[in-house]
């Protein structure tokens, strides 16, 4: 994946995944040992409520739907509520409101557990909202598997463009 390019490939994604997945080691770590310093209410409050904002109405939708087609503010509420900028923002405005707190750290256990744990990640608005295989994304990868630096001499199409091969 690139700038050019902004997809993954199955083994790019695991290892994005896996990145996330150290992540929500992490903080499992820290909500075990600081346990007894975690105020229950507010860190279940901070957990849920990113889901019911941003994902527990889309999937209510996407599951009534006949067609699975819902509208995109239900895509921009799970892409705002589930952003690392907008969490890191509630976080900030409730460490300095409230105070630095280790309940706080639920809400990158939930953003790391989606990515890390289950492989969610930003909701683009041409794929159905619930995870499904789509076709484009198979033939693409197919393509490319056909298409190996080996059998195209390991050279850009702009590069072949420029030389008349």
């Amino acid at each position: 994946m690139d700038m050019k390019n902004p997809f993954e490939s199955p083994t790019t994604f695991r290892l994005h995944r896996a990145e996330y997945l150290v992540g929500w080691i992490v903080c499992t770590a820290l909500i075990i040992l600081h346990w007894n310093e975690i105020r229950l209410l507010p860190a279940i409050i901070l957990f849920a409520y990113i889901d019911l904002i941003g994902y527990i109405p889309g999937a209510i939708a996407f599951r009534r739907s006949p067609d699975g087609r819902i509208s995109k503010n239900y895509y921009i509420a799970y892409n705002v509520m589930h952003s690392m900028i907008t969490q890191g923002a509630v976080i900030a405005i409730w460490g300095f409101t409230i105070g630095w707190e280790w309940a706080l750290i639920v809400i990158p256990w939930h953003l790391f557990a989606d990515r890390g744990v289950y492989g969610n990640f930003l909701k683009p608005f041409r794929l159905p909202f619930e995870p499904h295989p789509a076709p484009g994304y198979q033939r693409l990868m197919d393509e490319l598997s056909a298409a190996t630096p080996a059998t195209t001499g390991d050279r850009t199409p702009e590069a072949a463009r420029v030389s008349g091969t």
